[in-house]
């Protein structure tokens, strides 16, 4: 539930008001490597390094490509190494950031269509025939978090690694602020 979304009066009722974080790379190892053990899975420790650096700082997606990597090494008849974990997750469009098909989707119409904004959220949700909620609340929050865009009050805007992202080069990589200073 997104907090702005309960009336100032129920938040004021819990008694201690907690933020949740991303995970990082290592805690998801250690829940890659439980799971393992739960599902009497042998996967090596670069092989649940491979899912965790992918897994988007969620347990969730952690579990989820878990299992899907598991499919793959079953059916290929190998085991669970960084090398398998990395083909499946290719196979799936999950690239090296963590970063699927909808996500450079949202990079490529935001850099590419609408040259690196500003653009609103409707334009990009019309753009990739996704709902604006589905756009803010599961699309941007993992590329804002990991500086590939930025939210301004005119719209989206790329951030620098978004066009390094998509092999492009910044455009606004030589501009000058508004005293002449890089």
């Amino acid at each position: 539930t997104r907090q702005g979304l309960l009336t100032t009066p129920l938040r004021d009722r819990f008694g201690i008001p907690v933020r949740l974080n991303f995970y990082s790379t290592e805690e998801l190892e250690k829940v890659v490597h439980r799971a393992a053990r739960l599902l009497d899975l042998d996967i090596a420790p670069d092989g649940a390094t491979e899912v965790a650096r992918r897994a988007r700082g969620t347990p969730r997606i952690a579990l989820r490509l878990l299992r899907r990597v598991r499919d793959f090494a079953e059916a290929a008849g190998d085991p669970i190494n960084r090398e398998s974990a990395a083909s499946a997750l290719k196979r799936l469009e999950i690239d090296s950031d963590g970063l699927d098909a909808l996500d450079r989707r949202y990079l490529h119409a935001l850099v590419k269509t609408y040259a690196g904004g500003p653009v609103g959220v409707e334009t990009l949700a019309a753009a990739l025939s996704e709902a604006r909620d589905a756009v803010e609340d599961v699309i941007e929050p993992y590329l804002m978090q990991r500086g590939y865009v930025a939210r301004t009050p005119r719209g989206r805007v790329a951030a620098p690694l978004a066009y390094e992202r998509l092999g492009l080069p910044n455009p606004g990589g030589h501009q000058t602020g508004l005293f002449g200073e890089k």
